[in-house]
């Protein structure tokens, strides 16, 4: 809690120093937009560097400032007024939109329409259905919806949670955990899963979204500061008209949007990204009727699931913490 509060004092002031500024326009005459990302650049944010790289933002009138995730949460980041859109996802979201306290902030976008996590293990582990989790390791990272989700999952199946062995785990790689101690993980299929494909490795995948409609949440999401989309709405429609069109392009070029990705990150694993991008093609916009678009219904939802099994501290009414508004 200090260290949040902390990274809301230190974002506000950053804020307040360039508040003093902004009445200026800027010399080149475009308008500056900040993005924080949830994780290191992948496959995921494809689209933003698209967009950067081929011009779109700039004829759009944007400068776009494309930051790293900071120590803390990226919410309460761009909450403090420390970025203007940020990235995180609609479960992690839930705890800073319910109760008194909610933060100022607003899910604009959906960068992949679909949820396309699950639980992933050897092939050679058996766990072909959530019951045969029973007598199994898996990872956990301590998450009481995650644990929730994967009880759910399991009772649902017929299976015995409590047979379960949660081992706290920050999984680095995946293939490595799946080779040591650890009979399941739960992973985003886009990467991991693709990166399992990369390396030849034979597996089981439980996919959330197919198991339970419920869990067919959104994630990850574009999220954006409600200052900011007050004041300024156009510049927010425009970012995100830019962006839908570096999706689009790296829905249609899988190939050269994943070189792009490449140029601002060149450690990452070039078959994977390659694969994943390819993967991914279909992914961000799928069945939407645009790039972006939220279902009422899906998110809603997966908020009164976590609020009936009492998983988040105050209200989440229908229509909590997300706009399609912005979007083209």
């Amino acid at each position: 809690m200090k260290k949040i509060a902390a990274l809301l004092a230190a974002a506000a002031l950053g804020l307040s120093l360039t508040a003093c500024g902004s009445e200026q326009k800027p010399e080149n005459g475009l308008v500056p937009v900040s993005l924080v990302l949830d994780w290191t650049p992948n496959t995921n944010h494809t689209g933003f560097y698209v967009a950067q790289k081929l011009g779109y933002y700039q004829e759009a009138g944007l400068e776009v400032e494309i930051l790293l995730p900071p120590e803390g949460s990226a919410s309460a980041f761009v909450a403090a007024g420390g970025a203007d859109f940020g990235i995180n996802a609609q479960d992690t979201l839930a705890p800073a939109l319910a109760g008194e306290n909610a933060l100022p902030i607003t899910a604009v976008a959906a960068l992949i329409q679909h949820n396309t996590s699950g639980l992933i293990s050897l092939k050679e582990a058996g766990i072909t259905s959530p019951r045969h989790l029973e007598g199994k390791v898996y990872a956990t990272w301590d998450n009481p919806v995650e644990q929730a989700i994967v009880r759910s999952i399991m009772e649902a199946d017929g299976g015995d949670f409590s047979k379960l062995t949660m081992l706290p785990s920050t999984v680095a790689d995946v293939i490595t955990a799946l080779n040591t101690d650890m009979d399941a993980v739960w992973i985003f299929y886009a990467w991991d899963g693709v990166a399992t494909q990369v390396k030849g490795c034979d597996t089981n995948y439980l996919d959330l979204a197919q198991l339970d409609p419920v869990f067919d949440y959104y994630t990850p999401v574009l999220i954006a500061n409600n200052r900011f989309l007050a004041e300024q709405p156009d510049t927010a429609r425009a970012f995100l008209a830019a962006t839908a069109r570096g999706y689009a392009y790296a829905s249609d070029h899988p190939e050269e949007a994943a070189e792009m990705l490449l140029e601002v990150s060149p450690e990452l694993d070039r078959d994977i990204v390659l694969a994943s991008q390819q993967w991914l093609a279909d992914q961000y916009t799928a069945d939407a009727e645009q790039w972006g678009y939220i279902d009422p219904a899906r998110w809603d939802a997966f908020y009164t699931w976590l609020s009936e099994n009492r998983l988040v501290e105050g209200e989440l009414p229908a229509g909590t913490g997300y706009s399609n508004d912005y979007l083209g």
